[in-house]
């Protein structure tokens, strides 16, 4: 099974921008469908983005789209969440998440295999 290290998190002001970054183990990499996940405090965990096996399809959440990318290196085990304009209420721990299932399952918390340990970003007004 995949083992997931997230990196990058950390305190920045409103209107900056942030990369998170997941390092993943294992040689199957490419076979999973990588999603970041985000929780606030007092809040439940919510989807943020998930970028398909080949990293041509991708889908990001209502409030982070066009400020948000989330992309993928096969050739590196990497994952990545560019965030760009970060508001006080992007401030979680954000988790990436390995998913075996099929794509449209991204949403789906139970579908994800694998998952980080989290990384905070917090964003000061």
């Amino acid at each position: 099974q995949v083992q997931l290290v997230e990196s990058g998190g950390g305190l920045v002001q409103a209107g900056g921008s942030l990369r998170l970054s997941c390092a993943a183990s294992g040689r199957t990499f490419s076979t999973y469908v990588m999603g970041w996940f985000r929780q606030a405090p007092g809040k439940e965990r919510e989807f943020v983005a998930a970028v398909s096996r080949d990293g041509f399809t991708t889908n990001h959440a209502d409030s982070v789209k066009g400020r948000f990318t989330i992309s993928r290196d096969n050739a590196k085990n990497m994952v990545y969440l560019r965030m760009n304009s970060l508001k006080p209420e992007d401030t979680a721990v954000y988790y990436c998440a390995a998913c075996s299932g099929a794509y449209y399952s991204y949403l789906r918390e139970d579908m994800y295999d694998a998952w980080g340990q989290g990384t905070q970003v917090t964003v000061s007004s």
